[in-house]
């Protein structure tokens, strides 16, 4: 799985994959896909060995092989010359070019195969590729770092720092995994931050920010640094404000109404570049539309132990809920800590 990882952030429009070739339980190649249009992780596996020490092996494979020529051959081919003795695969392709046609052309060349090993933990590695490859559109990812009562700044706006230095090198990792993060203006105008992934070796991932009026300074951090920015906002703004804005090297993209229907206008958007996940930082006003929009999948809160009060910025806006049955419900992945911090990670079903 950690070869599978390596590849996180880095092969969109492919899925991130890692392979190991093991035999008599020691390992003797492993490998995983590094970029899109690069060798997949069962070549590099199998380049990093001899010829003569694959037949008779096992090849493990966090996805099942493709069987299909893209921009590099079938890795189905590849493994049946290889002559192993069997291939575990963690979890098919939810690619309908592949679907289990990877695994019935091993099969018919007479090897053993193996699948649903580690399946959970294989599909939350592909968990963006499945939901881009299924629907069009990426996976949106929710994350807050808020006081104990849910406050994700004092009376004042003032931010800095809710969370502990261990949560914000978390928060690195998960930037490392996008390929977007997005923010709101609101955030733009008070923190003005980077929104870069500041790990060693990580891609920059597409920084959007939600402006509807486009109030970003052309002076803004997030406009110039590595990686592209992209402002989102409505239509009617003022074609000055925009050529400033594309001078100082943003892309500006109109979306033609709020909520649901920008959303889907952005998402839309960013599938077709091909992004599988987008991580959305918020604030509360960001989070909120999102949620009520019914974009968002899978959720991070970080909960630093200290409390604010009800005068401090509430994590989530408002969302309309009258009756409590019908509040947004979701479904806890799991629970832990970092550094003082309480971390909560779950899903929208």
């Amino acid at each position: 799985m950690s070869e599978a990882r390596k590849g996180l952030g880095h092969t969109s429009p492919n899925p991130a994959v890692g392979c190991v070739i093991a035999r008599g339980g020691r390992v003797l190649g492993v490998g995983h896909h590094a970029r899109a249009g690069g060798p997949h992780a069962e070549i590099v596996a199998l380049r990093s060995i001899e010829p003569r020490q694959a037949r008779g092996a096992t090849i493990y494979v966090t996805l099942e092989p493709c069987c299909h020529h893209g921009k590099t051959p079938p890795c189905t081919d590849a493994l049946i010359a290889a002559r192993p003795d069997r291939v575990v695969v963690g979890a098919r392709d939810p690619n309908p070019r592949v679907a289990g046609r990877g695994v019935r052309a091993l099969r018919a060349a007479g090897i053993d195969v193996t699948v649903g090993v580690m399946e959970r933990e294989c599909r939350e590695v592909i968990r963006g590729f499945a939901k881009w490859v299924g629907t069009g559109v990426p996976w949106v990812h929710l994350k807050l770092a808020a006081s104990l009562d849910g406050r994700i700044a004092t009376r004042t706006g003032a931010s800095r720092w809710i969370s502990s230095p261990e949560s914000r090198r978390l928060v690195q990792q998960m930037r490392a995994r996008a390929d977007a993060v997005l923010v709101g203006v609101g955030t733009v105008l008070a923190d003005d931050p980077r929104l870069t992934c500041r790990l060693p070796g990580a891609h920059p991932p597409l920084r959007v920010v939600l402006d509807r009026r486009l109030r970003t300074p052309a002076s803004a951090r997030v406009v110039s640094g590595p990686g592209a920015c992209l402002l989102v906002c409505g239509r009617g703004v003022p074609s000055g404000k925009r050529r400033a804005l594309e001078a100082a090297g943003a892309e500006v993209f109109e979306v033609p109404a709020a909520d649901r229907g920008g959303w889907r206008a952005l998402l839309s958007a960013l599938g077709r570049r091909g992004m599988h996940e987008v991580l959305v930082e918020g604030g509360g006003a960001v989070a909120a539309s999102a949620l009520r929009s019914r974009v968002v999948n899978g959720l991070t809160f970080f909960y630093n132990p200290r409390l604010i009060g009800g005068d401090g910025l509430a994590m989530v806006g408002p969302l309309g809920v009258v009756d409590p049955k019908r509040a947004l419900t979701v479904v806890t992945e799991s629970w832990g800590s970092s550094g003082p911090d309480l971390v909560w990670n779950g899903v929208i079903e």
